[in-house]
């Protein structure tokens, strides 16, 4: 089925993930990044020490996604959705309202459990689970909410700044996702009863065809944890987050040692969102005709491309290859790992599962920001540490290699029916 007749049969749900994917960029580092320099002059703190909050809320946001992030397993997705938003929103009006400093932390912790975390999380999940012979095109589809999200909001953000303050430009954010963002998501739902109880049918029916069984295994968060596969390809799968996180939260001194104006880093995020939503639109129908496990190798080569480019120029045209390549790993990455839990693991316990995953990607988009700091501070140059990346991402490729070669491990027991007990 091609894509146009794909969205058109498919289009309330569809625009549901992209609705949700969009409105996630309230709690993404590039949203975030824009009110830095207010907050800063505020509350009188430094890089690092605005980076250090930052770091904390955002850990600890991620330790509480393995919790909270498997409730979309056991709840109605239209409740899940709902819950989320409303999270949404209230951490955006607390962002409003931080009285100080110290208050910085709880208040970016909820922004970045209900944006990046949860948002991101029910969007991926809800398409990952509901789509099977299409879930490729299904998964890229949604995932455009991403990239349009970093071409609208930034700008948007800075706008509002300029017109009212920080403190206001966050308020207005939270009324005017109060006031459309749960009624329009709740549309988009109607008639989902209907859809997951035929997920239910065919997942019953899957799990009862004992010669299926192998192919259709529906593993468990602990059947998950024990297989070496999974951490092997966690290796690989945090590596973008970790290093755009750098690129983005470090960009005014990338800026600097290049020789670039900020003005012009800024225009490069065009270059970004093209190359994310080239990537999201390839890679869905290839996904769908060889399979998510065939193409996870190749993803991470345009990161490294992009770190290359930062290690061997300062041409100002390398600030568009970095945002393009690092765009199409974005694009490629985020439909390939959507599309490829399902397929390693099953779609049961499937937001139990991404949620571990998120958890990790969450916990190495807070570090980053510290480790380059650090290194930066410490007078590292940014092509030295462009190199240090492009070594993490070899580790990385080998990684999925050797998870991909590894065979499934044999369930520990097997009942009368051919299931796990």
């Amino acid at each position: 089925m091609g894509y146009l007749r794909f969205l058109t049969k498919n289009r309330r749900f569809l625009s549901f993930g992209i609705l949700i994917a969009f409105f996630s960029a309230f709690g993404q580092t590039f949203f975030i990044a824009v009110f830095g320099p207010e907050i800063r002059a505020e509350f009188g703190l430094s890089h690092g020490g605005f980076g250090g909050y930052y770091a904390i809320g955002t850990l600890t946001s991620g330790f509480c996604l393995i919790w909270a992030g498997k409730m979309i397993d056991r709840f109605d997705l239209r409740w899940v959705a709902a819950g989320v938003c409303t999270a949404l929103i209230l951490a955006c009006a607390n962002m409003a309202l931080v009285p100080s400093a110290w208050a910085l932390a709880p208040a970016i912790f909820a922004l970045r459990l209900s944006g990046q975390g949860l948002m991101s999380h029910t969007a991926m999940t809800s398409m990952g689970r509901y789509f099977e012979a299409e879930r490729g095109r299904a998964v890229s589809i949604a995932i455009l909410g991403f990239p349009a999200g970093v071409a609208v909001f930034p700008g948007l953000a800075v706008w509002l700044i300029s017109m009212f303050g920080w403190r206001m430009a966050w308020a207005a954010v939270a009324v005017a996702l109060a006031l459309f963002l749960i009624p329009l998501a709740l549309w988009l739902l109607k008639g989902h009863g209907a859809r997951h109880r035929f997920f239910l049918t065919q997942t019953a029916t899957v799990q009862t065809d004992a010669p299926t069984a192998s192919v259709r295994r529906q593993w468990t968060r602990a059947e998950v944890l024990r297989d070496p596969r999974f951490y092997l390809l966690c290796i690989a799968i945090t590596a973008p987050s970790f290093i755009s996180t750098g690129f983005f939260f470090h960009q005014a001194p990338l800026a600097a040692a290049k020789g670039w104006s900020l003005a012009w880093m800024a225009s490069a995020f065009v270059a970004y969102t093209i190359g994310a939503i080239g990537a999201n639109l390839a890679f869905g129908p290839l996904i769908d005709r060889f399979g998510a496990r065939k193409l996870l190798p190749y993803y991470l080569y345009p990161l490294m491309l992009a770190c290359l480019s930062i290690a061997v120029s300062s041409h100002h045209m390398a600030a568009m290859t970095l945002m393009f390549f690092m765009g199409l790993t974005s694009g490629s990455g985020q439909t390939l790992i959507g599309a490829a839990w399902p397929e390693f693991y099953g779609v049961m316990h499937l937001g139990a599962i991404r949620a571990m995953v998120m958890s990790m990607s969450v916990g190495a988009s807070a570090l980053s920001p510290l480790v380059v700091g650090w290194l930066i501070d410490r007078g590292v140059a940014m092509e030295t540490i462009a190199i240090g990346f492009m070594i993490y991402l070899a580790v990385a490729i080998a990684s999925i290699l050797l998870a991909l070669t590894r065979p499934e491990p044999i369930p520990d027991r097997v009942n009368e029916k051919g299931n796990m007990a």
